[in-house]
This record gives C-alpha cells, sequence and structure tokens, in this order.
C-alpha cells in the first residue's frame, strides 16, 4: 500500500492514479466521455444502470463539471497495458461510510477484474479513513448482488427497483483477506503534484 495518508476524517479524494495487481485506476476526464457513454448506452448493460442520453457533447460537458467535483471520484478502471476496461464511482459521503456504483466492467476480460476492482475499491476507501459502505442494485442484476453478498454486504432495504445494500469494517476487513489473492500487495495510490498533503 502507498504510504499512509490518512486523514483525520474520512474524505473522498481524486488520486492521479492507483495499481493493484492486473488493474489500474486512473482519474476520469472528458477524455474518457466516448467510452463512458458507450459503456452506459451499451443495449445489454445499460437495462440495469440508470438512463444516459446517447449524446456525447452532454457527457464531455459532465465530466467537465465533474473536474471540478470534490463530492465523488471517477474512475477509467485499465489493464496493465492500458487498455480501459470498465468503469467505477465512489460518491454520497455519508459520515465514515460511502457509497459506490456505475460499476461497469466490459466483456471479455477475466472474471477477476471485477474480484479486483473491488477489493481496490475497498482497499483505498479505507486508506481514506472510510469505515463502511452503502450502495443499490438492481434487483434484476443477479449476479452483481450476489457477488455483493458474496464479500459481506447485507440487504438493508429496498425500491421498487433497487435492492439497498450496507457493508460494515468488519466484513470489508474479512473479505480483503478472504480474496487476498486477487490482490496480495495490495494498492500502490499515486496524488497529483501537492494533493497528498491537502486538508
Amino acid at each position: 500500500m502507498s504510504n499512509d495518508i490518512r486523514p483525520l476524517a474520512p474524505r473522498l479524494r481524486k488520486p492521479a492514479r492507483i495499481t493493484g495487481r492486473q488493474l489500474v485506476f486512473h482519474d476520469a476526464g472528458p477524455q474518457d466521455a466516448a467510452f463512458i457513454l458507450g459503456l452506459r448506452t451499451d443495449p445489454k448493460k445499460s437495462r440495469c444502470l440508470s438512463v444516459t442520453a446517447n449524446d456525447l457533447s452532454r457527457q464531455i460537458a459532465w465530466m467537465e463539471r465533474y473536474e471540478a467535483d470534490s463530492s465523488q471520484v471517477y474512475f477509467i478502471i485499465a489493464d496493465v497495458d492500458g487498455r480501459r476496461v470498465g468503469t467505477v464511482r465512489m460518491y454520497d459521503q455519508q459520515g465514515t461510510s460511502f457509497c459506490w456504483g456505475s460499476w461497469i466492467i466490459t466483456d471479455e476480460v477475466p472474471s477477476s477484474y471485477a474480484i479486483e476492482s473491488a477489493l481496490i475499491i475497498y482497499h483505498y476507501a479505507l486508506l481514506l479513513g472510510f469505515q463502511s459502505a452503502h450502495f443499490d442494485v438492481r434487483k434484476d442484476n443477479v449476479s452483481v448482488w450476489t457477488f455483493h453478498e458474496r464479500f459481506g454486504a447485507v440487504r438493508a432495504g429496498e425500491t421498487d427497483l433497487d435492492f439497498l445494500f450496507t457493508i460494515s469494517h468488519d466484513a470489508i476487513q474479512r473479505s480483503l483477506r478472504r480474496y487476498a489473492k486477487y490482490l496480495p500487495d495490495g494498492i500502490k495510490v499515486e496524488f497529483p503534484p501537492g494533493a497528498a498533503d491537502a486538508s
């Protein structure tokens, strides 16, 4: 893991890069808009996502607004060769809990990428000082909510469309140990110059 940069109280921070075993996360920008839009409007994947207009200019504008938004972190997931293979987002901080979603992995990649990307999110969240997480998953997205339940998430409620989940600090720690072979050396975090010392 990187040097201990844990703040006194958790807050979301945008790193330049997080390196795992097979995957690298980097902060998303306008240059990633077409890739993100392609994932979010894919006929198969979009069934379990909030509706996104198939409009590149709107996606670029959203990414430009995101650059100035300190309340969320939007990652592009790439393999070690730099090929973009997905997205994931951290947002909606509630005290020491964070929400994560917009988790989309391209087809025809190893199943281990899903596990490693989840481990990276949890490693990074703990590094930032978070203690737990909350998120929602479409009820018909069976493979994803069963994945989360295997990681130790529990249902905290539901809406007409979604199951609402929480995962405790202890459950996160157990999953990091249980699936350690997918990320044996933890993560390396790189912040933009000067950002690691920012309050």
